[in-house]
């Protein structure tokens, strides 16, 4: 017998492995247990679920990129800020502003967000859409629901979310293409997000966050609106605190302000009683002291009005809000500026 015939008897005569490989998900208890519930809630195909996790694998990028940092204390606004409020964006959203005066018009009307807000968020979010992420949405929720621990329970809200998107769509729900927090379009919804606050806004019978600019605008306002948002109220006044070292990192006195949190919560005037400096044009209407810290700099201190608020509710971050603020803000100065030299509208 040749070498190759024996070879090939051996191989014949071999059992045949059918075990999964570790990474697989549809052979794992807990993914198992999800497919269930979503019968039992939705009434899903069972079978199918089975096969969408068969072939679907853990993105080790996407557990690097949600990781938090090596050393959690090194936070700097400054740093913060200039990734976004920086020239190139800034044209940008001046031309986005320009090509959709009429919509972001019409959202601010409807929903009572300024128009400069919305364009500020979808600038920062996608850069207009240059960076909408190319993750596969169903895979990437299923590796931070399956294989990150510490928010496994928001992420299998978001993968359910997902199937339920999926089949008001009519699409498969490997279909999406996002970032690797599952996050979809040019506002970056959640699939819980897009459920619940995505308007059609261009009323072509479909909401499309991907390639309606005028569905993605909408829904921004709409999910402000639906936060809370006060039409013409203020978002945030820059005030100084007098109480504290040589650097002025703050004092014990206002130390409480910053402990209760990011909730409006007391009038300036209660404030003034904790050592911040309450300039005579502050609006007299709950707020919150924000402190926005940079390394070997000054702190900065604010108030954070309901609508400062509300911008949290977006993306949990007094530094995420605060730029977009400012964003908003320079973008209508130059905007203003450029109205006035060219004289159109």
């Amino acid at each position: 017998m040749t070498r190759f015939s024996l070879l090939l008897c051996c191989l014949l005569l071999s059992p045949v492995s059918h075990a999964a490989p570790a990474n697989n998900y549809a052979q794992r208890d807990d993914v198992q247990a999800f497919i269930a519930a979503m019968q039992a809630r939705h009434g899903m195909d069972a079978e199918r679920l089975t096969a969408l996790f068969e072939k679907t694998r853990p993105i080790a990028s996407v557990l690097k990129a949600i990781a938090p940092p090596a050393d959690p204390g090194i936070r700097s606004w400054k740093n913060y800020r200039q990734r976004f409020i920086e020239p190139r964006r800034i044209a940008a959203g001046l031309d986005f502003w320009r090509k959709h005066q009429a919509t972001l018009a019409k959202a601010q009307a409807l929903s009572g967000v300024p128009a400069e807000i919305i364009v500020a968020i979808i600038g920062i979010e996608t850069f207009y859409g240059k960076h909408l992420g190319r993750y596969d949405s169903f895979a990437a929720l299923a590796t931070l629901a399956f294989d990150y621990p510490p928010r496994a329970d928001l992420f299998r809200r978001e993968l359910e979310a997902l199937l339920l998107l999926a089949q008001d769509e009519g699409r498969a729900p490997d279909s999406y293409r996002g970032s690797y927090a599952g996050a979809i379009g040019l506002p970056q919804f959640l699939p819980s997000s897009i459920r619940a606050y995505a308007v059609d806004f261009d009323r072509n019978g479909r909401i499309d966050l991907v390639g309606s600019t005028a569905d993605a605008i909408g829904s921004a306002a709409n999910f402000l609106k639906e936060h809370g948002w006060e039409e013409g109220g203020p978002i945030a006044l820059k005030v100084g605190v007098t109480e504290g070292n040589p650097r002025g990192t703050g004092g014990a006195a206002s130390q409480p302000l910053i402990t209760e949190g990011i909730l409006p919560k007391r009038r300036p005037a209660e404030m003034a009683g904790f050592g911040v400096d309450i300039p005579d044009a502050a609006p007299d209407a709950p707020a919150a002291l924000i402190d926005l810290v940079t390394p070997a700099a000054p702190m900065e201190y604010w108030l954070g009005y309901q609508n400062f608020y509300v911008i949290t509710r977006y993306n949990r971050s007094s530094f995420y809000a605060m730029t977009v603020f400012q964003f908003a803000q320079t973008l209508k100065e130059r905007r203003l500026g450029y109205t006035a030299t060219s004289g159109s509208p």
